[in-house]
């Protein structure tokens, strides 16, 4: 294998120096959880806390990953929008199996969230749609997701085309456009320490709304 472009970064490193993470300290629920650290991470330096990564499986068995943002949840799920027509909702409605990465790295904080993707309701995504920047809102029309185009001319095009489209009028919600609820079967709560002595949490889904949670090794 080639070696013309490489970059040793084995020593890379930085100290992570958060709380001790103790089971006393634990939400008994994972939402309940998350909450509370997805407060704190709304409160520190960390830009879009809502950020996170969400991986997928394609046909072939491929993985793949990107990011999406958080736009709300509950006890049912994790709710992310998408055009429906795009790699990532392809390969949801092929494997529903996916994962979600929230990295809050000012508190040196990781979340991971295992479970299935299903779409929400059409009143769901147009409520949501309805609360969009108006330029978001034509955004949706005017991008086939993740297709091949070969230039940004042709979609600054389609941009102007849509704004004389809806002048002077609501932008309705595209048909191929909506949400996904992640419902999840399985999270991980890791808080980093030093000396690479991290502590982590998992929480398993048992009958009903009940969840074990056991202590990981880092």
């Amino acid at each position: 294998m080639s070696d013309k472009h490489s970059m040793d970064v084995s020593q890379l490193r930085h100290s992570q120096v958060g709380e001790v993470l103790l089971r006393e300290h634990l939400d008994d629920s994972p939402f309940g959880q998350f909450e509370h650290w997805f407060r704190d991470a709304c409160d520190s330096p960390d830009l879009d806390p809502n950020a996170m990564a969400l991986a997928t499986v394609d046909d072939r068995g491929r993985a793949h990953n990107r990011t999406v943002l958080l736009k709300y949840f509950d006890d049912s799920g994790f709710v992310f929008y998408t055009n429906y027509a795009s790699k990532k909702a392809e390969q949801i409605d092929a494997n529903a199996n996916v994962a979600l990465l929230f990295f809050w790295r000012d508190l040196g904080r990781q979340v991971v969230i295992r479970g299935q993707a299903e779409k929400v309701s059409t009143a769901e995504s147009l409520k949501y749609f309805a609360t969009r920047p108006r330029g978001s809102q034509l955004g949706a029309w005017v991008s086939h997701q993740s297709s091949i185009i070969t230039s940004r001319q042709l979609l600054e095009a389609k941009f102007e085309e849509m704004k004389h489209k809806f002048a002077n009028k609501e932008v309705p919600l595209p048909s191929f456009w909506g949400g996904y609820r992640v419902v999840p079967e399985a999270f991980e709560f890791w808080q980093g320490k030093s000396q690479r002595l991290h502590d982590r949490f998992q929480y398993t889904r048992q009958d009903g709304d009940s969840w074990r949670i056991e202590r990981l090794q880092p």
